[in-house]
């Protein structure tokens, strides 16, 4: 997706910021800061597309460095200056720099310092996670913090098709699959309607 050069620069500025907090707490590994605009920004980026156009509460969880919801963030700021960002993250440290990014960037938003499974329900439109757990756990956590009609967008990779199927032993989801533009042999699963089988 085409941004604006004002979303460009929010995009930018966050990136400058994760490296530097990266060199103090690890945020994100070596490898992945070599190519971090494709690997991070663009792979979350394409997340946007797939969300209800009217969801203005999202919701993160295992935010982490901050990918995908900070970049999200910067999207909405733009295209939905409604919406909101809501980051669960129990790390404190990482939870420091995801409010250091909100500020600096400008975006609103909040982080709370929990654990996914005992965080308050959040009643999201859009929920996202990356590189956080395997499907089932991610139904789970989805199943307590969606509202009843909301969305999971939920990256994943070569295996995608496995997690699929053991999620579906003891779950029941609506789910659109769309291929990574990023990675070939990723796709980035759309769920809804989620229920315990």
């Amino acid at each position: 997706m085409s941004v604006s050069r004002e979303t460009e620069a929010r995009l930018q500025a966050f990136q400058q910021l994760a490296l530097k907090w990266t060199a103090r707490i690890n945020l994100f590994s070596a490898q992945s800061t070599e190519d971090f605009w494709q690997r991070h920004i663009v792979d979350s980026c394409q997340l946007y597309p797939l969300a209800p156009e009217a969801a203005t509460r999202w919701l993160d969880i295992g935010s982490g460095g901050g990918v995908p919801a900070i970049v999200l963030a910067c999207i909405l700021a733009e295209l939905r200056p409604a919406a909101r960002m809501t980051m669960i993250e129990s790390d404190q440290r990482k939870a420091v720099f995801l409010r250091a990014a909100l500020r600096e960037l400008d975006l609103p938003g909040s982080v709370l310092v929990q654990r996914i499974e005992t965080a308050s329900p959040q009643a999201a439109q859009v929920l996202t996670a990356r590189a956080l757990a395997p499907l089932g756990d991610l139904l789970h956590f989805a199943l307590r913090h969606l509202a009843p009609d909301g969305v999971a967008l939920f990256p994943k990779g070569r295996n995608s098709s496995t997690e699929i199927a053991e999620a579906r032993r003891s779950w029941r989801f609506d789910l659109t699959e769309t291929a990574s533009y990023t990675d070939s042999d990723a796709r980035i699963l759309r769920i809804e309607r989620i229920a315990r089988a």
